[in-house]
């Protein structure tokens, strides 16, 4: 069974707490990790980094909700909630997930709900024997998108999330390195770095501790650039 998605409240009026609260009890998958009035309080809860889905008020006494959301490194994934349409632009600047304007049925809940849980769904590549396949495929922006192994120049780890970087785009989805490395061909990828993989193809320089792919410049750990060397330019 899936580890539910831990959330958290965000409004400085109790029947709207109540109302959320009562919302998110009925959805499975779903766990609240605490409701806050006070968006000074919640700040310091956030900052804890284990809340994935947040429901957020804009106007608050003290610090507005979007105020709030700037302050936060790594914010989660964030759904407003506000009686008022004006801030709609800025809230998706912020790469909120959807804005539910008050009041909200439960439908419409369910609906920004499940945008939530696209985004915080695992890359989708099934750990099949890659022998058989020259792609894999992840989840960007609510789209699967499937990327050839071919495409691929190298990829860099973001923490929670990875960016992919191709020849003619770039892809940011929530996985791990070591997740994609396991997925990728050996004789053709190269971890080079803790937050870096590289298709070997792709380089054609070393510069000091830097491999040169295109007008990338990707570091390689002293530890590992001996066996780099010999992994991309010798064998």
């Amino acid at each position: 069974m899936a580890k539910p998605i831990t959330t958290l409240i965000v409004d400085d009026e109790f029947l709207a707490l109540n109302l959320l609260e009562h919302y998110i009890e009925q959805v499975p998958g779903l766990t609240l990790s605490g409701r806050f009035k006070s968006p000074l309080e919640a700040a310091q809860r956030l900052q804890e980094g284990d809340i994935e889905l947040l429901f957020l008020d804009i106007q608050m006494p003290t610090l507005s909700g979007n105020h709030l959301l700037r302050t936060l490194k790594h914010p989660p994934v964030t759904i407003f909630t506000t009686a008022y349409a004006d801030y709609a632009v800025e809230a998706f600047e912020l790469n909120a997930v959807d804005y539910l304007l008050k009041p909200f049925s439960f439908e419409r809940f369910l609906q920004a709900v499940d945008k939530a849980k696209e985004l915080l769904r695992p890359a989708v590549p099934a750990m099949v024997p890659q022998e058989s396949k020259d792609y894999f495929s992840v989840k960007v922006d609510g789209k699967v998108v499937r990327i050839p192994f071919e495409d691929i120049l190298f990829i860099e780890g973001l923490k929670e999330y990875v960016r992919i970087v191709c020849r003619d785009a770039r892809h940011v989805t929530l996985a791990s390195l070591k997740d994609l490395e396991e997925l990728l061909p050996a004789t053709n990828f190269l971890r080079v770095h803790k937050s870096f993989i590289v298709a070997k193809n792709k380089v054609h320089a070393l510069d000091g501790n830097r491999l040169e792919i295109g007008a990338h410049k990707i570091p390689v750990s002293r530890s590992r650039r001996e066996a780099v060397v010999e992994a991309v330019f010798y064998e």
